[in-house]
């Protein structure tokens, strides 16, 4: 059960490292406005707090990638804290989304659902 809630919480993580790309680097593109629903005019006026949002999920990402790493080599108690300080982090950020916004469900869940799977199979796994 440890190695599928890691599985997940990674999965979970380069989710957030695509959305990192998207929010920080291509935020005004076309691809990037058509991902997040923005008009051109909208992306250019938020670039900067994209820019920054897109670095926050970078650094949930990177706290779930070191916890693996951690758990891996044999130091889990680090690791596994690490692992849910990213991925419980990823499961409140895409509650927060979804219930900020009913449009916004479907990324919310995509956002949420794999570190949830993650936290909770790793939790089981640690309780076994």
């Amino acid at each position: 059960m440890i190695i599928a809630g890691l599985v997940f919480a990674v999965l979970g993580a380069l989710i957030h490292v695509y959305i990192f790309v998207l929010e920080s680097f291509l935020w005004t593109s076309r691809r990037g406005r058509a991902v997040f629903g923005t008009t051109e005019e909208g992306a250019r006026a938020t670039r900067e707090l994209a820019f920054n949002q897109g670095f926050y999920n970078l650094f949930l990402a990177v706290a779930v990638f070191v916890g693996t790493a951690l758990v891996l080599a044999g130091v889990t108690g680090a690791g596994t804290a690490l692992v849910y300080a990213g991925a419980g982090s990823m499961v409140l950020a895409g509650t927060v989304l979804a219930a900020s916004s009913r449009d916004k469900l479907r990324p919310a869940l995509i956002q949420l659902v794999p570190p949830l799977a993650g936290v909770v199979l790793l939790t089981v796994g640690t309780l076994v």
